[in-house]
């Protein structure tokens, strides 16, 4: 969520925009650019943690160590802040589960990985960010709907391209993996908002494992017989 302070218009030729990318001056500027706006997440990051969302950019400032207006430089608003939060959340979460799924045999389990994790960040490992993706939500969907969708799209990617994989597989049987596999993700996402704020299940494996059930037959699968 890096702003740009390129004069350039939309009328410029594209071989001078082409030009200005080859040139070490610019790509230096736009490597600071975006460590200073790392800075400033990181340090948004930190205060949810105690403050909540409601940190003031006085506090966000001081904590980042820049002056309010390097802040302007790079976010036009507090909400674009929080997109970038936002952002940062969902799109870690969705590596983390890639990562932690690389060595698991087939894509139906890496399935059954992903969406049976939806809930274990609900256990408090992840501070502040359950609560606060869930609060600030819709509130910058009705901002930012199209960088929400964007960044709400990574997880959705990782069920497609296994149920791509599964259906090639013949291990399962999903008639559009990108339909499904937004469906789904819309469920995750629903169950995980409920119980950001609701009491945890008391035990958020069985409860993942229920919910991977409901989405497994919706996938045109079946549970291994006991």
């Amino acid at each position: 969520m890096v702003t740009s302070d390129s004069s350039v218009t939309h009328d410029t030729p594209a071989w001078a925009d082409r030009a200005a990318a080859r040139s070490r001056s610019v790509q230096r500027s736009r490597i600071r650019s975006i460590e200073q706006a790392q800075t400033i997440v990181a340090a948004a990051r930190r205060l949810l943690e105690t403050e909540g969302s409601g940190f003031t950019t006085q506090q966000l400032s001081k904590e980042a160590g820049i002056a309010l207006q390097t802040f302007y430089r790079h976010f036009a608003s507090k909400d674009q802040l929080l997109l970038a939060v936002f952002e940062d959340f969902l799109i870690e979460a969705s590596a983390r589960l890639a990562e932690a799924a690389k060595e698991l045999p087939d894509p139906v389990s890496r399935l059954r990985f992903y969406i049976s994790s939806a809930l274990h960040s609900l256990d408090g490992a992840q501070g502040a960010a359950p609560k606060f993706v869930t609060a600030e939500h819709w509130r910058l969907y009705q901002l930012f709907p199209t960088e929400m969708a964007g960044a709400n799209q990574s997880f959705a990617d990782l069920i497609e391209q296994e149920l791509r994989n599964a259906n090639q597989q013949n291990l399962l049987h999903s008639a559009d993996p990108a339909a499904d596999a937004w469906l789904a993700t819309k469920l995750v996402m629903s169950v995980y908002h409920h119980y950001a704020f609701a009491p945890s299940p008391a035990d958020t494996g069985d409860f993942g494992e229920r919910l991977w059930s409901f989405c497994l037959a919706a996938f045109g699968g079946h549970l291994p017989e006991r």
